[in-house]
């Protein structure tokens, strides 16, 4: 490791522990309710007591000063990052400092966001391990226009639902992005390789305020800015690396992306309602019912959910780690996936509907 990358990672490493310790100190003391998390009867909140979710300022001004240094010091340009992540930090910003945005009109922004950066940022995806899908991709612009939203408002949103107990969606994406970290490094695909180990770091340091106690949250401007690098970073490191089948992404974008999918359909066909509503009847949400109900611990529950859903994840990914560049592998081994996650959430919805009745 040069010496460059050595000073930027000693700078973030200050950076975040004077933020996480004087700002918030300085929060406290002249703006108390400014970036507080109070709202203990969202169907999401699991939390008892006032928290702070300044952790996404915290990310995303880290973000700021390893994009500054990759533009000044090694002159590389890294304004797709800078463009889409700045946008949906700046949307979930808006709902953390109290902002009330219809949800069809915050869906509407997602939408036009996407629109405008995607076509300016000329992204593109020409390989899904899918020859029909190819050959839609190829022909049509406009169909590929509207496939790559969809990706980016499945990965986004995907990040900001699962946020909600300590460490989810902390330890899930520090998982996903070590994958594509190694993926880049062994490719040598260095600059792309920094970029994630900074991340890598400061989502490590985060961690460390946000479990198993939680001292500080996300916040909305946290998650959608995690889902925006996670998406980003995905989709240049599947183009870097073609030797690597595209049904390996998609695993390690099964539950971010699978989460949404699985809660749009079970509301709008199932439950008959609005599936941009929020609920109580997620995975992990069935999970820490039931976690709960046996322990009758709020904190201990709170955690244990995501070691839980994290490390049944990591142990899952393992093969196809091992088998990324099979493609006809990592094609069938998703399927396992889908039938997981779909026992799971039935076994558990069954396992919380006993306990109710008892």
């Amino acid at each position: 490791m040069d010496l460059n990358n050595l000073i930027l990672i000693f700078f973030l490493v200050c950076f975040n522990l004077f933020f996480y310790k004087y700002f918030l100190l300085f929060l406290n003391k002249y703006k108390p309710k400014l970036l507080i998390d109070d709202q203990f009867t969202k169907p999401q909140a699991f939390h008892e007591f006032q928290t702070s979710i300044a952790g996404g300022v915290c990310i995303f001004f880290s973000f700021l000063i390893i994009y500054f240094d990759f533009l000044l010091f090694r002159n590389i340009y890294l304004f797709e990052y800078f463009s889409f992540c700045t946008l949906f930090f700046l949307l979930g910003f808006l709902d953390d400092v109290k902002v009330n945005i219809n949800p069809k009109a915050r869906l509407g922004l997602m939408i036009l966001f996407l629109i405008l950066l995607i076509k300016y940022n000329s992204f593109y995806i020409d390989k899904t391990g899918v020859e029909t899908l190819n050959n839609w991709l190829e022909s049509s612009q406009f169909f590929s226009l509207i496939f790559i939203c969809l990706c980016f408002l499945f990965i986004i949103n995907g990040a900001n639902l699962i946020d909600g107990c300590n460490g989810l969606l902390g330890f899930h994406s520090l998982i996903i992005l070590v994958n594509l970290f190694l993926v880049n490094h062994l490719n040598e695909n260095n600059n792309l390789a920094n970029l994630l180990l900074f991340k890598i770091i400061i989502l490590l340091i985060f961690l460390k305020f946000n479990f198993p106690k939680a001292k500080i949250f996300l916040g909305d401007s946290g998650s959608y800015f995690l889902g925006a690098f996670i998406a980003i970073s995905t989709i240049e490191t599947s183009i870097a690396n073609p030797m690597i089948s595209p049904f390996y992404f998609c695993i390690l974008m099964f539950y971010l992306f699978f989460e949404v999918f699985f809660s749009f359909f079970r509301k709008l066909i199932r439950e008959k309602k609005s599936p941009i509503l929020p609920d109580k009847k997620h995975l992990h949400m069935l999970l820490y019912g039931l976690l709960l109900k046996k322990s009758n611990n709020k904190l201990k529950s709170n955690y244990y959910v995501s070691l839980i859903i994290n490390s049944i994840y990591l142990m899952l990914i393992v093969p196809a780690i091992l088998m990324m560049k099979n493609g006809i592998f990592c094609k069938y081994y998703s399927i396992v996936f889908f039938i997981i996650y779909l026992f799971s959430y039935i076994y558990l919805k069954t396992l919380v509907k006993i306990n109710e009745a008892i």
